[in-house]
């Protein structure tokens, strides 16, 4: 334990707990986990990020000093390909704080309109999105998907007690259903609005197996069909 000297002063120990605080914006704190959960959503869904190890290794001082204490949200979005199909992409973009009308929803969208081979768009939202907005994007020809951006400030995936999750390609759903001489229906079922089917930009009719381990059972493995 520090001791207070003869000055009336204490020692290194006001130092050690100063270096553990941090005095940059809750802002940039709020982009940086944000932005890391993003691209490790893009590389789990089976998108080439680019640079994926070193933007998954940068540190909130690294993100700090390249995009700034108040990051421009503009400079943080991303573009990938997809592995399967390099030319098809997804854009990520992060939107303003200001609560997004269809005013706003149309600008943001007129933005990449000439934007080729675009497999689909997520849209990280900072404030809420009215009903008129919602509707340009139910409109908009490319699938775009919205999260909040306080629901990618952790990774709902990565959690050391949650089960791990794969997707079946559709000729692995097709072998599975035949092996059980079933349908896809007659599968336990997994709401499309789950938090785990929005990660991985599921669809309806997609199958996923969901693996167990730990616990009372050494492995459990258990499939759910989109809904």
């Amino acid at each position: 334990m520090e001791m207070e000297d003869n000055t009336g002063e204490f020692d290194g120990g006001a130092e050690c707990i100063a270096s553990m605080v941090d005095s940059g914006s809750v802002e940039s704190r709020r982009y940086y986990m944000a932005r890391g959960t993003l691209v490790e959503m893009l590389r789990d869904r089976g998108y080439v990020v680019p640079d994926v190890e070193a933007e998954l290794r940068r540190s909130l001082p690294e993100f700090r000093s390249i995009f700034g204490d108040k990051p421009d949200p503009e400079r943080l979005r991303l573009v990938a390909c997809r592995v399967s199909a390099p030319s098809r992409k997804i854009l990520a973009i992060f939107c303003e704080t200001v609560e997004i009308r269809k005013k706003n929803m149309v600008g943001i969208l007129s933005q990449i309109m000439n934007k080729e081979q675009l497999d689909r768009v997520i849209l990280v939202l900072q404030s809420k999105m009215n009903s008129h907005a919602q509707k340009v994007l139910d409109e908009y020809p490319i699938k775009v998907e919205t999260f909040q951006i306080t629901g990618l400030l952790v990774n709902i995936t990565t959690h050391f007690l949650g089960p791990k999750f794969m997707i079946l390609t559709p000729m692995e759903k097709e072998k599975l259903l035949k092996k059980y001489s079933i349908k896809d229906k007659q599968l336990p079922k997994m709401s499309e609005n789950d938090a785990i089917a929005r990660y991985y930009g599921l669809e309806k009719g997609q199958v996923v197996m969901v693996i167990y381990s730990g616990g009372l059972t050494d492995s459990l493995v258990t499939y759910r069909c989109i809904q």
